[in-house]
Formats: structure tokens, sequence, C-alpha cells
């Protein structure tokens, strides 16, 4: 548990974030619900700011964006209201962007906050000696204050970077209590998958366990978000369940929360992640989760407590997982409960405000 530490000034943070918390992506979702709890809390001593180092649109016009940002800071600093910059990372260009970033902050004598959300990013930052793993370890090697999601992340930052290990700090991502009551499926129980559709997320696997699952009469599917929507439309079709199997593509955060209130379970069979939000947010509502125990997300769904845990992958696995859970509503109750619980004590928003908030100071010290 983070100590509340309340600065003797006013300190002024700048949040380096995809498009400013205004976006549609898990960083910006997350960041988005921490400006919205900053402003709720109306706490005093912190002056936090957002800016986009991407930016929506074409990744083209991310140089753009970047080259903003950068003033941004070097004009906050030159005026004397910066003190701490937030840097939210994740892999590709996220890093490319952000060790330009962490770089001006260090000539600026700014020190900052690395926030890690890329779940591949064990893949991204090799254990080798290649210009760009010494430039990102000495990014963080330079950062005040570390946050990961979990404690397999914190494991993996140390062993890149030994140096580092008092500077990290666990700190689960966090999602705001839900603006709709939940509802369910009704007769039909409601299966939900949010997030980019493709093999990284075990779409297929998902659509094969749904094929599998047929001869169950009292079960949809709803497999929402971007990626190859046609040829996962395609592929239901030829299944022969384009009738159950809804693909409405990517939908904004209205919908999203539309589509929690009405589900009954959220499935997400990835082969990699960091801490996913949508698993969030699905146990702020008090769904059931089937998910596969990549990244933190072990941290939060304790198979057979908060969610069932599926060998990534493994079809059978999650059919049965799902098919259990379609059939046995008191399981799927008992789960939904238990996640829910969790979400108050550990996983909502104004605790987390509160951790973040703590960091920047301890970070600006």
């Amino acid at each position: 548990m983070l100590k509340r530490i309340t600065p003797s000034k006013t300190l002024d943070v700048l949040v380096a974030t995809p498009s400013g918390g205004t976006g549609q992506g898990g960083i910006d979702r997350v960041m988005g619900g921490l400006r919205d709890e900053l402003i709720r809390q109306e706490r005093a001593g912190l002056n936090v700011r957002f800016g986009a180092t991407r930016g929506p649109g074409h990744i083209a016009l991310s140089p753009f964006y970047l080259g903003g940002f950068l003033l941004r800071m070097l004009g906050l600093k030159a005026a004397g209201r910066l003190d701490v910059v937030h840097i939210n990372l994740a892999s590709q260009g996220s890093t490319f962007r952000k060790l330009q970033v962490a770089r001006v902050a260090r000539w600026l004598h700014l020190p900052y906050v690395l926030h890690l959300h890329g779940g591949d990013y064990p893949n991204f930052w090799k254990d080798d000696d290649s210009s760009l793993s010494r430039n990102i370890r000495q990014m963080f090697a330079g950062a005040a204050q570390i946050i990961v999601l979990g404690e397999t992340w914190r494991r993996f930052v140390i062993s890149r970077a030994p140096e580092v290990a008092g500077s990290i700090v666990v700190l689960p991502n966090a999602a705001a209590r839900p603006s709709l009551p939940h509802v369910g499926g009704g007769e039909q129980v409601h299966i939900l998958f949010l997030g980019r559709i493709g093999d990284m997320k075990g779409v297929p696997q998902l659509g094969e366990a749904l094929n599998r699952m047929q001869h169950l009469g009292n079960w949809r599917a709803t497999i929402a978000g971007d990626g190859h929507v046609e040829a996962a439309r395609a592929k239901a079709a030829e299944y022969g369940l384009a009738d159950r199997v809804n693909l409405p593509g990517w939908v904004d955060g209205q919908g999203v929360a539309e589509l929690i209130a009405s589900a009954d379970i959220l499935v997400l069979p990835s082969f990699t992640e960091n801490l996913p939000l949508s698993i969030i947010e699905a146990m702020a509502s008090g769904l059931a989760v089937v998910a596969t125990p990549v990244g933190a997300v072990p941290d939060i769904v304790r198979d057979g407590e908060t969610g069932l845990l599926v060998p990534v992958g493994d079809v059978e696995a999650l059919t049965l997982a799902l098919t259990r859970l379609v059939e046995d509503q008191p399981l799927r109750r008992r789960l939904g409960a238990a996640a829910l619980q969790l979400h108050r004590e550990r996983l909502d928003l104004a605790p987390y405000a509160e951790a973040v908030g703590s960091v920047w100071i301890a970070a600006a010290r």
C-alpha cells in the first residue's frame, strides 16, 4: 500500500500519453480515467496536464505531436511551471518517441516517471548489447520512479536494469465504476470479447471454441474491436455462427459501457498482455472472466476465485471454461461477485489516483 504524500507546494506534472488521455487505446483510457478522477478529487497541491505524443489519426502525423509536446516541456520549464514528467511507455513507436521525451527531461534536469504498459516489451527490449537496448536501459536508469503493472513486470525490468530495483512501484491499472447498471444477457448468456481482433489476442482460438459450443443453445457472443474484423466475420459465417456472433468493429467508450452492462462473461484468450484494461472494466461490473495467465493477469484473475484461467492457445481448455460458465449460473455469479469485490478493493480509480499522485511527489523529491 502506497502512503499518501502531500507536497509542500503545488506540484506541476505533465503526462505524456498517446492521445493526451482522449483516445480509446488502453493507455489513453487509463490516463483519461486518472484525469477525471483527479478533477473529481480536487486534490490540493497537484496541477496535472496531459499531452499527446502520438496523436489521433495517421502515424505520419506523430512527429508533429511529439515536437509539440517537447516544445511544451521547454516552455513550461522556462516558466517555472513544470516539476515532473510522467511518461507512459509501450513498445515500438511509443518507445522511440519516449526516448526523446526522456532525453529532453534529463537535459532540463526534470525528474520523470516511467509507466510501463506494453505487453510485448520482453520481446522488444532484448537482453543484448544493441544500441536500442542500451538506450532503453539508460531511459529506465534515469527515471526517478518506475511504475509497472504487476510483479512479473517488476522482475522483468530488474532483469534488464538491476540498478533500478529501488525505484520500481507495482501499481495495477484501474477503471472507474460503471456508469450503467449491469443487467446481463438474460436468457441468452452474453459472452464478450473486447480488444484488437487478431492472432495475438487469441481470436482464432476463441472462434474455434465458440464453434465447438454450437450444441449449447443459450449463448450469444460479441467480438468487438478493430483489426481483422472482416476475416473474423467470414470465419464466423464459415462456422455457421453469423446469427450468434456479432462483430461490430471498433466501439467507442459509451459502446464499451453498454456492451459490458449487457454481458455475463468477458473472455480474453491473449498470447501476450501487460494488464488489460478490458478485464478490469469487466470486473468493475461483476462479469465472470476467462483469460490466459499472461503478463500481470494472474495478479488479479485467480483461477477459480476471481475468474478462470486457461493455457495460452489451448482451444479445448477455453471451450471447457466457457461451457462451464454458460451452463453454471451460480459459478458465473460467484466469480463475478468476487471480481467485483476485488475491483472495489484494489482496482478502483480513487485509490489509483492517490497512489499515482504519491509517486509524482516522491519523484519530485
